[in-house]
């Protein structure tokens, strides 16, 4: 059985940084995709970010482009999101997750295996 674990997530004021991790089996992880994804109260899961096997190939969703990022070990089992200049629109509970492909996307028709979440609030 595959377990992730977020951690990083927390109440800040608009403007702060926060770096979210995401801890993972290197067996299972390290030759696979992996993303973050986000769901706010009331709302549909939305995709953020995602970053192929090697570190390569990484999607960033045009909401948070120029202020968040996303990198892992290469090939690894750990992945980051780093979040600058945080608004209110961005608090949501926050998901990592392994796909089942090499290759970074946007679809979570790909991933396999999702972790609890982290929660983010922003206020203003």
């Amino acid at each position: 059985q595959v377990q992730l674990q977020e951690s990083g997530g927390g109440l800040v004021q608009a403007g702060d940084s926060l770096r979210l991790s995401c801890a993972a089996s290197r067996r299972t992880s390290s030759n696979n995709a992996m993303g973050w994804f986000r769901q706010a109260d009331g709302k549909d899961r939305e995709f953020v970010a995602s970053i192929g096997w090697k570190g390569g190939g990484a999607r960033i969703a045009d909401s948070v482009k120029g202020r968040f990022s996303i990198s892992r070990d290469n090939p690894g089992s750990t992945v980051y999101l780093q979040m600058n200049n945080l608004k209110p629109e961005d608090t949501a509970r926050y998901y990592c997750a392994v796909a089942r492909t090499p290759v970074a996307t946007e679809s979570t028709e790909f991933y396999r295996w999702w972790g609890q979440g982290t929660q983010v609030t922003v206020s203003s």
